[in-house]
């Protein structure tokens, strides 16, 4: 019997032994029929580093270190989840946005690289503004709203959305950050009074939205980390109206945006036009189209006019 448990404890401690090198290199083979070398490499590093106390430099420079205190239990589970094609931000419970570290779990968006740029270009236009009265529709994990608080501090700040966790990790978010946001459970597809009487204010100088705009019949394309474990309700519209909630914002915002209040959108590349179109529609004017990073329309901003 003593042979046996020291049998085991032996076995115990042998499987916990693991170099940097190896760790890595575990990972990437996992994963190398599911994304291409790039992302596998960035993959491994970012899970050492998150969960196993190396970085990418440490283990370059040296390789064949020991991993302390590895846990094979740990390290099981982590390679389940991401062979399983789980998100990585949702392995590490985090997302990088704007210079913010954010919490994010499954049931809110992973902020993009493409909305970053949105939040830019409404800095840009603010710089300077004082007691500006912004709010972000849609809000999910809170990034756009908490950035924005970053960026411009004197800024009163409100975000909504029709998800109450998300607006529980958005509010966790902001406190993390040391954001000043005021937040509600709102569905922007109600009906105009009610949708009035649940914002946590009356009038505003700026709205912003990231609203859902990936037509349904896109889903097919689209890779298994997203449309398995992100919320379906944030990406996707229905074919035959996937301007839908740019419309609905549209007429929202006209009524409580202030004159010469303005509205921003993140669209899809494909729907500038019926975008305009709507905003259009609704009254706005001085409509401008922004390409993103990558030289495509996916910004839009508009003006509403003043009385």
């Amino acid at each position: 019997m003593l042979r046996t448990l020291y049998f085991r404890d032996c076995l115990d401690t042998f499987a916990i032994v693991m170099t940097r090198r190896e760790l890595t290199d575990r990972i990437r083979r996992l994963l190398a029929g599911i994304y291409d070398e790039r992302e596998t490499l960035a993959i491994a590093f970012a899970v050492a580093e998150k969960f196993f106390g190396f970085t990418r430099s440490q283990a370059i420079a040296d390789p064949d270190a020991t991993v302390a205190g590895f846990d094979s239990e740990l390290f099981d589970g982590i390679c389940r989840e991401l062979t399983a094609e789980k998100p990585l931000q949702y392995v590490l419970g985090e997302a990088e946005f704007c210079g913010l570290t954010l919490r994010v779990a499954e049931g809110v968006l992973i902020p993009r690289p493409e909305t970053e740029e949105l939040v830019q270009w409404i800095a840009e236009d603010c710089t300077g503004g004082d007691n500006l009265r912004i709010l972000d529709i849609g809000t999910g994990s809170g990034a756009i709203a908490i950035a924005l608080a970053r960026f411009l501090p004197a800024a009163r700040i409100d975000a909504i959305d029709i998800s109450q966790r998300a607006i529980d990790i958005a509010a966790d978010n902001a406190r993390r950050s040391a954001a000043t946001v005021r937040f509600a459970c709102v569905d922007v597809l109600a009906p105009q009074d009610i949708f009035m009487k649940a914002l946590p204010g009356n009038t505003y100088d700026i709205a912003v939205s990231n609203p859902p705009y990936i037509p349904e019949s896109e889903r097919r394309s689209m890779r298994r980390n997203v449309t398995y474990y992100e919320p379906s309700c944030a990406l996707f519209v229905p074919d035959d109206d996937p301007v839908l909630f740019y419309r609905e914002i549209a007429l929202k915002a006209a009524e409580i945006l202030s004159p010469g209040g303005r509205l921003y959108f993140e669209i899809h590349e494909s729907l500038s036009r019926q975008v305009c179109d709507e905003l259009l529609a609704a009254g706005f004017v001085g409509i401008e189209c922004r390409n993103d990073i990558n030289d495509k329309p996916r910004m839009v901003k508009c003006i509403k006019r003043a009385e």
